[in-house]
Order: structure tokens, then C-alpha cells, then sequence
């Protein structure tokens, strides 16, 4: 399988102070405006190709890029910044690396939403979108952008039809496909079966999450809900999530949906193809320890006369 990570290099950010996660609070974006936003994401940018090159050089072929890369994304278009010219060239030497590419846009982005929440959910995934773009990423779900329904609204049908509905009537033709969705983690929100039908109406696949599952199955068992997901994604390799109970592995006082720090057990793919993005707090070092623990051939023992 393919592992990857998201957003953070432990090691880079201890070492190198490497990071593309440079923001500023709403007042300081006041006070110094695009021209700073600007600065910060070059700044970012840069260290986000140091991080894509670290991943190559040490075989993670999958990295999820951070939604924060662009301070204040909303206030402006890329092409605005007064560093795009330089911030384009990073952007497009990041494209032509060897790592698959993804991102999971914050919980705000609500595509059944209203109002502002829904206005502002479609500047958000656009801008996403429009990242990819200058990394010179045909549109596909091989670069995903991955986000969860967001809610159920009190009705789950008409969550889904009001879903649908934006996606086909106000989205971009790139964003669309490269959106997907992921099944949910609490009761009241969906499964993977609950997700079918909005696949089967719009075509957007779902990446499977083992943890999500265990907390919420829905009636399906983790391989049944495992084969249903996968079999949604028709255009690029299947992308799935994992992480381990911190409550049940590392701290019994930690909240029942907090992710764990390291992986506890072997991902089981039930033999299929597929990508794997490692959700866990230790980031690439725990991607590295499942490498050495679960993956790395074990020697044999010597046999003595």
C-alpha cells in the first residue's frame, strides 16, 4: 500500500523550523494586509516543496497538504498576491514530484449549508482547487479534496438532494472532480452506506475511514463497508484514512473521536489497492514506526548444528 501523512513534518519543523502552517489573526490581517498574507505564503510555499522532496526522498508517496498554506485565502484571489509570480514557480515545482497530493478542508465548508456558511464554503473548496491548478494537476480524484457532508439538518434525504444540488449547479467542472466525501464518526451523521446514494447521484467517491467506522458502522462490518467505499473511486487509486483510539491505546481520559498519537495495528486493506493517509499526532515518524514494525521483512533466526 501507499502510506502518507497529512500537513505537519515532525521532523523538518524540529530540525529546520520548517512549517507551511504561517498564519495571523484577523486584526493583523487588518492592519498589514495582502502584502503580508503574501509574504507568509511564499514562506510556506517554499517549505511546502522541502517537505514534498523530504517525502520522496524517504519513499511517502502520499501527503496531505494543509489548508493553511494561504493565510486569509478567502480576501483574494492567488493571482492577487504580490509574490504569485515566485509563489507560482514553488507551486508548479511541487506539481512535478513524484507524491500523490491531497487535501481535507476544515469542517466550516458545508456544501448543503445556507447563506454565508454556503457562500463561503464555495470560495473555500474553489480556492483548494484552484492550488491544484497551478501545481498543473489535471482535475481528478487522484488529487482529492476531501470533505464530510456536514451535517444532517434534522433530514438526511433532503441533506443529500440539497448536496447534490449545489454540487452540480454551482460548483466548477475542476472541483468537481476532484471533490469526494468521507464517511462521519458520530451517531446522526453518515455512514458509508448513507453516503451511496449521493455517489450514485453525483459521482463523488468516498474515502473509507477505519476509525470513523468503528465508532459509527452503521450495521456493516469494517470490511463491508471497506469493499463499498473503494468500489466508488473510478478514476485514480482509492484513498482511505486511518488512525487508532488514542482513548483506547494511549489515555482512557482522551475524547471517544481523538485520533492516536502512533498505530497500533496492521492496516488491514483486505487485499486491495489502495492509498493510505495516516491521521495520527506523530505524523510521518509514525508512518516510519509502521513501516519498520508491520511492513519490514523480519530476519530469520539462525539455525545451529
Amino acid at each position: 500500500m501507499n502510506l502518507g501523512y497529512a500537513c505537519i513534518n515532525l521532523t523538518l519543523q524540529h530540525e529546520c523550523k520548517i512549517t507551511t502552517n504561517r498564519g495571523m489573526i484577523q486584526r493583523t490581517f487588518r492592519e498589514k494586509g495582502i502584502q503580508y498574507a503574501s509574504q507568509l505564503a511564499l514562506q510556506n510555499v517554499r517549505d511546502l516543496l522541502d517537505i514534498v522532496r523530504w517525502n520522496e526522498d524517504h519513499g511517502v508517496g502520499l501527503f496531505r497538504v494543509s489548508s493553511d498554506v494561504f493565510p486569509w485565502a478567502s480576501e483574494y484571489r492567488l493571482h492577487q498576491l504580490p509574490d504569485f509570480a515566485e509563489i507560482r514557480e514553488y507551486l508548479e515545482a511541487i506539481g512535478r514530484t513524484s507524491v500523490r497530493l491531497t487535501t481535507h478542508p476544515g469542517p466550516f465548508n458545508k456544501l448543503a449549508g445556507e447563506g454565508a456558511t454556503l457562500q463561503n464554503t464555495f470560495s473555500d473548496l474553489e480556492h483548494h482547487s484552484e492550488v491544484f491548478d497551478y501545481m498543473g494537476f489535471m482535475p481528478s480524484h487522484h488529487n482529492k479534496i476531501n470533505i464530510h457532508v456536514g451535517g444532517a439538518y434534522g433530514d438526511k434525504a433532503g441533506t443529500l438532494l440539497r448536496f447534490a444540488r449545489n454540487f452540480t449547479t454551482r460548483l466548477s467542472d475542476s472541483l468537481k472532480k476532484r471533490l469526494n466525501l468521507e464517511n462521519d464518526d458520530k451517531p446522526g451523521l453518515y455512514t458509508v452506506a448513507e453516503l451511496m446514494p449521493l455517489y450514485e447521484a453525483i459521482g463523488t467517491p468516498i474515502a473509507f475511514d477505519y476509525f470513523h467506522h468503528s465508532l459509527h458502522p452503521g450495521g456493516l462490518s469494517e470490511r463491508e463497508a471497506f469493499e463499498l467505499a473503494i468500489s466508488t473511486w473510478t478514476d485514480a487509486t482509492p484513498v482511505c484514512h486511518y488512525s487508532d483510539s488514542r482513548r483506547t491505546y494511549e489515555d482512557p481520559t482522551a475524547r471517544r473521536e481523538a485520533h492516536s498519537d502512533w498505530v497500533y495495528n496492521f492496516i488491514q486493506t483486505y487485499g486491495s489497492d489502495v492509498d493510505i493517509v495516516m491521521e495520527t499526532k506523530m505524523k510521518e515518524l509514525s508512518l516510519l514506526k509502521y513501516r519498520e514494525q508491520f511492513l519490514m521483512p523480519q530476519s530469520s533466526p539462525v539455525l545451529s548444528d
